[in-house]
Formats: structure tokens, C-alpha cells, sequence
């Protein structure tokens, strides 16, 4: 091997541009393990950081893709041997080093997950990021007393990665998934995910009430903004709440209320968690995977179409994973 493809991004004077070139392995950032990247994926950071916005890259040129998955080709760490099957994200991947939007990647060994039984790779780039922050928050509100005994869950954001698999693995755990979704033309796409209803976006009102009509056990939030301040308003007693996003806004305009008087918990959710915390995440992940309509989630594409994506991505224009094949 002498040189292999991957999308590089550089600085330019509107941000940052990106092109597919020719690198050679020592191109690469510093680390100890060599991965052959077999599957890696989009997010919507990556799609910002495809055009230099909100100071995501931290120096250029950059790799972009914060997660991937793929085989050991070479390691100075004994943990890691050629051949085995590994997930990486976050750590700063595709952000302070280079990422997986490539053929090759090469990592801190401290950062590198052994791929869990049940699952392949295809299967665990198609969650990812996206599908391990989705499942770290049922983990997490499962945590602090959700069962499927206790009521509805509501899913908003549910069309894109990872309120589509959060949809996908609450259903396989046996939960009532309301689906929240600003696209009505998706409303089969979301029930073939394991959706029992499917709702549009709310109407807030200028001067929303502090306590509406109770409805949800537990919440998946990766809009923030108002409607997260309508979900703090809308939980039934000892509800719980897993945000973490902002699409609709940084701002909270909401009162204690629904806490003091109801009892809700609202869990912030940091996928850039610790490595024990991955491990057991994924390997809930694994044991629901075969029953998360993978199929219907997934949009697999080569790594030359990955700029065209990249755009329509960040225009909102995506339903789902967008997964790209290396092979």
C-alpha cells in the first residue's frame, strides 16, 4: 500500500473545504493503532465541520468522521492484534485528529472498542455515534426508574440518525414510541421503525402555561430549545428526560415547576462518555440490534459521494444513517 483515498478537510477563507486525495500512512496524526477503515458514517457535526462551522475542526488540514469501524492492520499496544474487529468515536476524532472519512485512520489505543458479539461492522457504523447516544440515553433514564410499565415515550427529532434508532431500540425494548417529527411525509417510515404514533411538531404559544397536560414516562430530545421546554411541561409524575441536542436552540425557557411539583428528571447526555460506560452501552446495543429495522435506517454510499451527502445533510435533507462503505 502505498497510498489510499480519504476526505480531507482545509482551511479557506469562507471556513473550510473539503476534497478527496491521495495520503500516505504517515499523514496520519499519532497514534498506536493502524485501522483499515471498512465503515464509517455521517453526523451532523461532521457536516458542519465540512464547511469549518461553529470552530468544530481544531486545525487543518483534518480527516473529518467522528466515528468508525474496521480491522486492525498494525499496533504498538498489546491489547490490539492484527485482524480484530474494533469501533472508535469521539475522543476528538475527525475533530483534533483525523477521522474516519477515509481508507485508513490511526488512533490511541486508549480509544479503541473491541466490535461486541452481535454485532458486524456494518451494523455498528449504521449506529455509531448517533445510535450510541440514542442508547446511552434509555440506559441513562433507565437509570433513574423508566420502564415500559410506566407510560410513553416520546422521541422528538424522530426522522433523523439518532431518533430514528432510538425509536428503533426503545421499541425492541418494549416501549410505547410516540414519534415527533416535523416531516408528514415520513409517518410510515417512523412506524415501520416501531413507532406506535406519530406527531408534528407543538405549538408553544408566547406564554405557554407552566404545567400542561401530563403525557410521557420518558423523553428522547435531540431538539432542545422550545420543544424540550414543552417536554418539561408535558411529562407525566417522575418522568425523565434525555436531551442532547440543540437544533432548535441553546436557550431553556421553562420553570422548576415540572420538578418540584411532578418530579422530573432531566438528564443531560455526553456521548463523548468514559471507556467502561462504552462498553456496556454497546453491548446493550448488540443484544437489541437484529430487531432495530437496521434496513430502513440505513443509507449506505461510497466514499465519492460523501461531499454530496455531507451537503444535504446539513440542509436537513437526510432520513436516517447515511453509512459509507470503504470496501
Amino acid at each position: 500500500m502505498n497510498t489510499f483515498r480519504a476526505f480531507r478537510l482545509h482551511a479557506a477563507a469562507e471556513g473550510a473545504q473539503g476534497r478527496l486525495e491521495d495520503l500516505r500512512i504517515e499523514d496520519l496524526s499519532e497514534g498506536q493503532v493502524l485501522i483499515k477503515v471498512c465503515y464509517s458514517s455521517i453526523n451532523y457535526k461532521d457536516a458542519l465541520a465540512s464547511k469549518g462551522l461553529n470552530g468544530i475542526v481544531q486545525g487543518f488540514p483534518r480527516i473529518g468522521g467522528i466515528d468508525l469501524t474496521g480491522v486492525v492492520e498494525q499496533s504498538c499496544d498489546p491489547r490490539w492484534t492484527p485482524g480484530d474487529e474494533v469501533i472508535v468515536h469521539g475522543y476528538g476524532i475527525g475533530v483534533q485528529t483525523d477521522g474516519g472519512h477515509a481508507h485508513y485512520a490511526r488512533v490511541q489505543a486508549d480509544h479503541v472498542l473491541a466490535l461486541p458479539d452481535g454485532l458486524d461492522l456494518k451494523d455498528a457504523a449504521t449506529f455509531g455515534v448517533a445510535g450510541y447516544t440514542a442508547a446511552l440515553s434509555q440506559y441513562c433514564m433507565e437509570l433513574n426508574g423508566l420502564a415500559p410499565l410506566m407510560g410513553p415515550v416520546i422521541v422528538t427529532g424522530a426522522t433523523g440518525g439518532a431518533g430514528s434508532l432510538a425509536i428503533a431500540m426503545l421499541s425492541a425494548s418494549g416501549y410505547e414510541v410516540t414519534a415527533m417529527s416535523g416531516k408528514a411525509q415520513e409517518s410510515a417510515y417512523l412506524r415501520g421503525l416501531g413507532a406506535h404514533a406519530v406527531i408534528g411538531r407543538q405549538a408553544f404559544g408566547e406564554r405557554p402555561k407552566p404545567l400542561l397536560k401530563a403525557q410521557w414516562a420518558g423523553a428522547v430530545d435531540s431538539v432542545g430549545g422550545e420543544t424540550l421546554a414543552w417536554l418539561t411541561r408535558t411529562m407525566l409524575p417522575e418522568g425523565v428526560i434525555a436531551a442532547f441536542g440543540n437544533a432548535g436552540g441553546m436557550q431553556l425557557d421553562t420553570t422548576v415547576l415540572p420538578f418540584i411539583l411532578r418530579g422530573v428528571k432531566l438528564l443531560g447526555i455526553n456521548g463523548n462518555s468514559l471507556m467502561p460506560l462504552r462498553e456496556t452501552v454497546w453491548k446493550r446495543i448488540a443484544a437489541v440490534a437484529r430487531s432495530c429495522h437496521l434496513e430502513l435506517v440505513r443509507n449506505e454510499i461510497g466514499l465519492d459521494e460523501l461531499p454530496a451527502w455531507l451537503d444535504r445533510t446539513l440542509a436537513g435533507q437526510v432520513r436516517g444513517r447515511a453509512v459509507i462503505c470503504m470496501q
